[in-house]
C-alpha cells in the first residue's frame, strides 16, 4: 500500500464536498426535531430532491433553478408528512418510514428517462489570489458555491435558534408544546414551517448529489445519506456546530476509504466501503452509553400535539 499517493490537501478539500449533502439534510432535520417532530423520511426527501433537481436542470438548462426545484420538491414532500402527522395525527415514525419508501419509488419512476444524461456541474468560485495560496487556497477557497451556502446555513441556523424570537418559540414548542400553546403560540403552524424548512434542506442535499458530486441521475444515488443525516443530529446533540463537525467527520471517512482503496490497501473493499456507516453506529452507541441523548433531545420530540389538551 502506497500512502504517499494520498494528498492531504485533496483529501481535506474532497471531504468538504462529500460532507455537503449530509450537512444540508442534517441541518434541516435538526430544526425539525428542535420543533418536537421526528421525521424519518429524510432519505425519501433527499432522493426526490436529487431527481427533481436533476430533471429541472436538464429541462430548463439552469443548475441553480434545478436547486430551487429540488428545495421546492423536498418541501412539498415534507409538508405531506406534516399534514399527516400534525393535522391528521398519524404516527410520526411510521409516516416517516412510509415517506422514505414513497420517495424512493417516485424518484425511480421520475428518473427513468434521464439515466445516462449529464449536466454541467457548478464551477468552483474564483477567489483570485486566495485560491492560489498553498494548501489553504485549495482547501478553503477552491469550492463550488453550495459548499459555502451550507457553511452559511450552519451559522444562520445557530444564530436563528440562539438569538431570535422565532427561534425561541420554535425551541419552546419542541420542549413543551402544551406550555407553548397555553402562551398563545400556534404549535401546528410552527411545526409545519419547521417541517417545510427541513424538507427544503433535504432536497438541496439530494440535488447536490445529482448536480455537483456526480453529476448525473442514478437510481438510489443517496445510498443511505438520509439515514446518516438523522444519526448526525443525535451525534451533534441537536447543536448546529456539532452537526458541521459530524458531517465533516463522516465525509472524511468516506473520502479516506476511497483513497485507501486507490492506494491498494489490503483491507477488503467491502469493509472499507462500510467503514463510514460502522463508525457512525459506533459513535451513536458511545453517545447513548454516556447518557447524552436523553438529556439533550427536545422534551416533546416525537409526541403528537392535541390542541384540545
Amino acid at each position: 500500500m502506497d500512502l504517499t499517493s494520498i494528498s492531504p490537501t485533496l483529501l481535506i478539500a474532497s471531504l468538504m464536498v462529500a460532507a455537503t449533502p449530509i450537512l444540508l439534510a442534517a441541518l434541516g432535520e435538526l430544526v425539525v426535531e428542535k420543533a418536537g417532530v421526528l421525521n424519518l423520511g429524510v432519505e425519501g426527501m433527499m432522493i426526490i430532491g436529487a431527481a427533481i433537481g436533476f430533471i429541472a436542470a436538464v429541462e430548463i438548462g439552469s443548475v441553480w433553478l434545478g436547486f430551487a426545484a429540488a428545495a421546492l420538491g423536498g418541501a412539498v414532500m415534507a409538508l405531506l408528512f406534516g399534514v399527516l402527522t400534525q393535522l391528521l395525527l398519524s404516527n410520526q415514525v411510521a409516516t416517516g418510514l412510509a415517506l422514505t419508501l414513497f420517495g424512493l419509488g417516485l424518484a425511480s419512476l421520475l428518473g427513468q428517462g434521464y439515466v445516462g444524461i449529464k449536466v454541467d456541474a457548478l464551477p468552483r468560485l474564483d477567489m483570485g489570489p486566495l485560491s492560489d495560496l498553498p494548501f489553504v487556497g485549495r482547501v478553503l477557497f477552491g469550492h463550488d458555491p453550495m459548499v459555502y451556502v451550507s457553511l452559511a446555513l450552519v451559522a444562520a441556523t445557530w444564530a436563528f435558534l440562539r438569538f431570535t424570537r422565532a427561534g425561541l418559540i420554535l425551541r419552546a414548542v419542541g420542549e413543551s408544546h402544551d406550555a407553548a400553546h397555553a402562551l398563545g403560540y400556534h404549535v401546528v403552524r410552527v411545526r409545519l414551517l419547521a417541517i417545510a424548512f427541513g424538507g427544503a434542506c433535504a432536497g438541496l442535499g439530494g440535488a447536490y448529489l445529482s448536480l455537483v458530486r456526480v453529476p448525473q441521475w442514478t437510481e438510489g444515488m443517496t445510498a443511505g445519506a438520509g439515514w446518516i443525516a438523522l444519526a448526525l443530529v443525535v451525534f451533534a446533540s441537536w447543536k448546529p456546530a456539532r452537526v458541521l463537525v459530524g458531517a465533516y467527520l463522516f465525509g472524511g471517512i468516506t473520502v479516506l476509504q476511497l483513497n485507501l482503496q486507490t492506494a491498494g490497501a489490503t483491507i477488503p473493499v467491502e469493509l472499507l466501503s462500510a467503514a463510514p456507516y460502522l463508525v457512525t453506529i459506533l459513535v451513536l452507541v458511545l453517545i447513548s452509553r454516556r447518557g447524552r441523548r436523553g438529556g439533550d433531545a427536545p422534551a416533546d420530540l416525537g409526541r403528537a400535539f392535541h390542541a384540545s389538551s
